[in-house]
This record gives structure tokens, sequence and C-alpha cells, in this order.
């Protein structure tokens, strides 16, 4: 099993930054990829980001030149460097983990005050 906690949600103006930390614990050897996803009031959860243990990244469009995906060598922890934030950005952000099994973790809020 595998634990994951997100934290670094808050409160921020458009055009500001804010950086997110996703912790694992737990049978992390299992976890290949991990990424972010996010869901804004009376939508679909979405896509954000995605690394894979090789360093691979990939990026919805909405975010592509913004936010930045990384993670530390172990898969033990994960970021994700927004920047440039917008409103539309407002949604919970939740941290997930793919390995012998898919993990998610309980969201963090993020809000962009216009």
């Amino acid at each position: 099993q595998v634990q994951l906690v997100e934290s670094g949600g808050g409160l921020v103006q458009a055009g500001g930054s804010l950086r997110l930390s996703c912790a694992a614990s737990g049978s992390i050897f299992s976890i290949n990829r991990m990424g972010w996803y996010r869901q804004a009031p009376g939508k679909e959860r979405e896509l954000v980001a995605l690394i894979t243990s090789g360093g691979r990244t990939n990026y919805a469009d909405s975010v592509k030149g913004r936010f930045t995906i990384s993670r530390d060598s172990a898969m033990s922890t994960m970021y994700l460097q927004m920047n440039s934030l917008k409103p539309e950005d407002t949604a919970v952000y939740y941290c997930a983990g793919w390995g012998s099994g898919d993990y998610w973790g309980q969201g963090t809020q993020v809000t962009v005050s216009s």
C-alpha cells in the first residue's frame, strides 16, 4: 500500500505562485508514475501533469509553460510549481501514483482570486 498526502494549497491572487507537495509513504518502491489532477466545482477531474520514474513529464495544454512537475529520485516526494496562476486554476488538486495499484491523496484546495 502507498499513502499520499498533499500540502501547499491556499489562496493566492491571479498572477501569483504556489508550490504543491505530495509526500508518499509505504511501498513507494512500486511507484513508477505520479501525477497531479484537479477538480473544479461542477467539473470532472482532469489531468494536470504526469511524471515517470525516469523523469519524463506530460502536461495539460492549459498549464504548459506555467506549471512544472518534479519529484525526488526515490519517488517519495512530488512537487507542482504553479506560476502565473489564473482564476480558472481554482480547484482541489489531487496527487496520484501508479505502480502495483492506483493511489490517491485527499486533495488540497487551491483558490486563485481575480
